[in-house]
This record gives structure tokens, sequence and C-alpha cells, in this order.
């Protein structure tokens, strides 16, 4: 792990950190081990889940990058840049794109520092979704992304880190406005399963132990991409946006328990 920042407590986990677990990272605390390991119990797909999510974020920029001709990607929530992250993906297309991760823990700022010292078209800010316009304004997201031209904008297992009270709505609304057209919008969220008790439950543990967890509905969901023309093939559990290989068993709660999708400003 990078050098822990000393105004960094290692006592209190992070969405980042404990995404970090599920990925078979090491970058992160016993206490990120313990929610990670305490959710695993109520839902044993949540490490495929999380792997599914990764996949589908690959499929997504690749797509983007190669197809639509994207060259700017601001990755909100990003997470720590490991495991194959955007910068690598699209780089193997476009060289020459321009990344910027996004992340409210100090953690990922001093991580990511160290692994993207050397790529001057990628970077990492530590600031808050919550706060979008503020966040857009940060002089190193500007360095970086020009705003004239399409962005893609990855809201990518965040949204549900917002309770409903801090507005994540708006926060998506408030970043269409700020974008031009031709620009996409990439989201994904956990998705309530009537037939899966064990949904309710993980938001129970998430929010008793992390602070953070909202499974939404897919209508909660597809409110997010109000003013959006959505791509095919529309709002789908992760595995099955443009699968590079076929979804042999769709049912399964690891495939559904995660929804997201892909929509382009007009």
């Amino acid at each position: 792990m990078a050098e822990v920042p000393p105004d960094v407590s290692t006592d209190v986990p992070t969405a980042a950190r404990v995404y970090d677990v599920m990925l078979n990272g090491k970058d992160n605390f016993a206490v990120d081990r313990q929610v990670a390991e305490a959710s695993l119990k109520i839902m044993p797909e949540l490490r495929d889940i999380a792997l599914h999510n990764r996949a589908m974020l690959h499929r997504v920029v690749r797509y983007l990058a190669a197809e639509e001709g994207i060259t700017q990607f601001l990755d909100l929530g990003s997470g720590l840049p490991t495991a194959r992250n955007t910068h690598e993906v699209v780089h193997e297309i476009d060289p020459a794109a321009r990344v910027v991760y996004v992340d409210i823990d100090p953690i990922v700022l001093a991580h990511g520092r160290a692994i993207l010292a050397d790529n001057p078209n990628t970077t990492v800010v530590t600031a808050d979704i919550r706060d979008p316009r503020t966040l857009l304004r940060l002089t190193e997201v500007r360095r970086l992304l020009d705003f004239s031209k399409p962005v893609c904008v990855m809201l990518c297992g965040i949204l549900h880190h917002l309770a409903d009270d801090e507005r994540p709505g708006e926060i998506v609304e408030t970043l269409r406005e700020s974008v031009p057209s031709g620009s996409y919008f990439f989201i994904t969220n956990f998705t309530r399963l009537g037939d899966a008790p064990e949904s309710v439950a993980l938001e129970k543990q998430l929010l008793e132990q992390l602070g953070t967890g909202r499974v939404r509905t897919p209508a909660e969901l597809a409110a997010f991409f109000d003013g959006l023309e959505v791509l095919a093939p529309g709002l789908v559990p992760l595995p099955l946006w443009r699968p590079d290989e076929p979804i042999l068993d769709a049912g399964t709660v690891d495939v559904r328990f995660m929804t997201g999708g892909v929509g382009r400003k007009p």
C-alpha cells in the first residue's frame, strides 16, 4: 500500500477500500476487510458482483473509446486505480485520451499519485461528488478535461453510496447540464430483488457498518437516465450489457444484483 496520509484513520472503513477487498486488492485495512467479510456472509455473491461491475467498466470504456471516439473520461467515486482500471483500458485504444479519477478517500489520492506519476494523461483528485459544481471547477480536473467537448461521466457503483436525502438525482442532473451534447453517462447501482430478501439485509448491514448503502429499484435507477438516450440493450444486469461471451444463466443473484447502462446526452 502507498504511504498512509497522517490524517487518515485506519479504524474507519471506506467504500473505496471495501471495493478493493472485493477485487482481491491489497490497498485496504483490517476494518475494510471486516465490512467486506460481514457483507459476504449476507450475500456470498458480492465478490462476483464486484468483478461483474469491473468487467462492464472495461466493455463500456472500450466501446466508447473505440466506437464513439470519446477521448475524455471523468471517473467519479473511482476507488483505487488498480485491477485494470479505466486509464489502462482506454490507453490501449487511444494513448492520448484523458482520464480523471475522483474519490473522497484520500488513500485513493496517495495511491494514485504513486502509480500514475509518469502518466501525463491521467490524474487523481480528492473531491466529494455531492458537490459536483465545485468538483468540476477544480484546477486539476480542468487541466485535463475540456468541457466544450464530449466527456464520459462515470458513476460506476457510487450512487448506491448516496442516501436519498443526499439528492443523487440532482447530482446527476447537474453533471448532465455541465457537459456538452454527445457526452455519455455510465451508471451502475445495487438493485433491489423482490425474490432475494438478502438484498434488504445487505442494505441494512452496509448502513450500519459502512454508513452508506442504498439498494434501489430498477425504476429508481432509470430516473438517473432522465434526459439521456439510453444505448441498447438498455438498463440491464451488468453481465448482460454487450457481453464478450454468452451468459449461460442470467437468473442468478450475482448476475442480477447490480443493474446499469449507458446514456448519451442528445
